[in-house]
């Protein structure tokens, strides 16, 4: 579970995030949508904790993690995963060492565990033959998959998506959407998708929140969302072509 409460965050004299609160319950997939500049990267930064607000609170599992040290949130740190944009993987690894490294930075696992870890989590984004080959033979759709396979070594109870459609091809933006769905059936975890892409939001989430100049301007399940009159989320949808009922999963 991740609860915000009045989260406020600037810069100097910049306001970036103002009053901000929600909660996303265990299990569920919220999607973080809004454009640039909207605060959407710092909120992401603010709930993973590399990142303090300027005030509020944000409750991680129960825990409030604003005021904890390095080492501390280190601890909370373990039951979250992390899908950067741009996969973020280590080039000079394999797609093996690469699931396994917060395993050997942060464990004492003996090799023969984490080597099952990596068979098990690359068999569950679809790369099962792929621990021996180097992030330069894959494609940009393969990378997120590893990436994906990377953030669920440690089995967390949360993941963060930033940006997964970014960079990819229609075809492979729907099946990193698919994954995403998938992961969550097969793991039950929560899942927070931060996206411009309404067509990735409605298909994955089962809440949508829409980050506005640093303000959550709503938060509605899925089906609601696409139904709002609000003339910032009109604005928003138009540009997507999103009618009622397209691309909606079943619940």
């Amino acid at each position: 579970m991740i609860e915000l409460k009045h989260v406020d965050k600037s810069f100097g004299h910049k306001e970036v995030l103002r009053d901000v609160g929600f909660r996303v319950e265990d299990g569920e997939t919220l999607a973080l949508i809004g454009g640039s500049g909207s605060g959407k990267s710092t909120l992401l930064r603010l709930m993973i904790g590399l990142d303090r607000p300027t005030s509020g609170e944000i409750w991680v599992n129960g825990t409030e993690i604003t005021q904890l040290d390095e080492e501390e949130l280190d601890e909370v740190r373990l039951s979250m995963g992390m899908v950067f944009q741009y996969s973020a993987l280590f080039d000079s690894m394999t797609v093996g060492d690469n699931v396994a490294f917060g395993l050997r930075e942060h464990t004492d696992y003996p090799e023969e565990k984490i080597r099952e870890i990596i068979k098990e989590k690359l068999k569950l984004v679809g790369l099962p033959d792929a621990a021996d080959m180097m992030p330069g033979e894959l494609s940009g759709g393969m990378k997120k998959r590893v990436s994906l396979a990377r953030a669920l070594a440690f089995g967390p109870s949360i993941i963060f998506y930033d940006e997964p459609d970014s960079g990819l091809d229609p075809v492979m933006t729907k099946k990193i959407g698919e994954l995403i769905i998938s992961t969550q059936k097969a793991t039950g975890v929560t899942s927070v998708v931060v996206t411009h892409d309404m067509e990735t939001a409605c298909f994955v989430a089962d809440r949508i929140a829409m980050l506005y100049e640093g303000e959550i301007i709503a938060l509605e399940k899925t089906e609601t969302f696409r139904r709002l009159r609000d003339p910032r989320v009109r604005d928003f949808l138009r540009g997507f072509a999103i009618e009622e009922g397209d691309l909606a999963r079943d619940k």
